[in-house]
């Protein structure tokens, strides 16, 4: 008897515009390939490559020993929103936090989702600066809202100023959405800059949505700036998206927040009553000593003049070893984003570039294409010296053959 296979049934139409994640799809596979046995150098993945700071991960071991392992709060453990009020008010000057107005999540990006998902709705237009992190315009598909990318300035480190985004502005547009330090590029967004973007906004009636994960990355003075840096008015409509992930050495941890007006706040709330409810008990507690140890704080510091040192070493590198490759110099975050289709032939795109790596060289990066622009690659370096210097070493191989036509 001859077997009848089916056709899947369609899946929602809510999902019509999502895709996997590249990057976890990138790590996925260096990861596979590892186990394989092959000398592989990831570069791909933005994860920290160093430990949880010892009093933070006690923190967290306690907690489990306590029995601190029930359903927490919808909104967060109020030690933990307090610990991240004081903290964010301390990088700002002391200005006010109020931690009523904190929401913790599952991770920054269930943070974002819940921005968006209360804030947009159909026929609603978001902008986001491009090249951009690939979860954003996802997360505003799931919002049924429509992401208009806004491509930035080359040079002016891929950002984006009050005359590019005026340039996409119709009545439709109900939200900004902004990163900086940014993923991809590691641009940093100067607080004139921040205050325009803000009057824009206020000018337009917008939203912002700030995703501020990288701030405490900053290679200027201090964290980097942030509306929280601004008089309260420019607070009446931004979402500011913070987290313990990227500078506290704690993405497995999941936990984020987001900072936002008192009944956008409570939508959020509510609407994370009905998906996860709170985050991860013992991942909360042990969030809330890394905000308030001063400690914890002192091993912060190392960790960015680590990502510091990395970050000078390798634009030293990229100067010399590679005059022609143009590239975004990084004063925050931990990447360097940098421009392919000029090397050897004409035409050659990241998604290239990064295959012939990865397959001949033993290296992952990101193609531009996942950040929506593929002239460009991503290095992470939140990586050991020696992975980094091993992994540059074999790009600069790779671009050497792509010059010398032998690709």
């Amino acid at each position: 008897m001859t077997k009848v296979y089916r056709l899947p049934e369609p899946l929602s139409s809510n999902l019509a515009h999502i895709r996997g994640s590249e990057t976890v799809a990138i790590n996925a596979e260096a990861k596979r390939l590892r186990a394989l046995g092959q000398d592989i150098v990831d570069l791909s993945v933005g994860e920290p490559d160093f430990d949880t700071p010892a009093s933070a991960a006690q923190a967290g071991v306690q907690a489990i020993q306590k029995g601190t392992t029930r359903y927490p709060p919808n909104i967060g453990i109020a030690d933990l929103r307090t610990a991240m009020a004081n903290h964010l008010s301390q990088l700002s000057g002391g200005r006010p936090v109020d931690p009523d107005r904190l929401v913790v999540s599952t991770g920054s990006k269930q943070a974002l989702f819940n921005a968006c998902f209360a804030l947009f709705g159909p026929k609603d237009k978001v902008l986001i600066p491009s090249p951009a992190w690939v979860s954003y315009p996802q997360i505003v598909h799931l919002s049924r809202a429509e992401p208009v990318m806004v491509p930035g300035d080359g040079e002016w480190g891929l950002k984006v100023s009050v005359k590019d985004l005026e340039k996409y502005t119709d009545k439709l547009v109900k939200g900004l959405l902004l990163c900086s330090p940014c993923n991809p590029t590691g641009s940093v967004y100067t607080l004139s800059e921040l205050k325009a973007i803000g009057d824009w906004a206020r000018k337009h009636n917008v939203w912002i949505v700030s995703d501020e994960i990288y701030r405490r990355i900053n290679y200027g003075s201090g964290a980097a700036p942030s509306f929280f840096d601004l008089p309260d008015e420019y607070l009446e409509k931004t979402v500011v998206v913070y987290g313990a992930s990227k500078a506290y050495a704690m993405t497995g941890w999941r936990i984020g927040a987001a900072y936002a007006p008192p009944h956008v706040a409570k939508a959020m709330a509510n609407l994370q009553s009905h998906t996860t409810t709170g985050a991860n008990h013992p991942a909360q507690v042990a969030a809330a000593m890394a905000f308030s140890d001063p400690k914890v704080e002192q091993e912060v510091v190392k960790m960015t003049a680590a990502f510091r040192r990395r970050r000078d070493r390798l634009v030293e590198r990229f100067r010399v070893e590679a005059p022609g490759v143009e590239f975004v110099e990084p004063h925050g975050a931990f990447y360097l984003f940098f421009r392919v289709d000029g090397v050897g032939a004409k035409g050659l795109t990241g998604t290239r570039f990064c295959e012939r790596l990865l397959g001949e060289h033993g290296v992952a990066l990101v193609p531009g294409a996942a950040f929506n622009d593929d002239r460009w690659v991503r290095l992470s370096y939140a990586a050991s010296e020696k992975d980094l210097g091993k992994g540059v070493d074999r790009i600069m191989k790779c671009f050497a053959e792509f010059e010398a036509g032998l690709v």
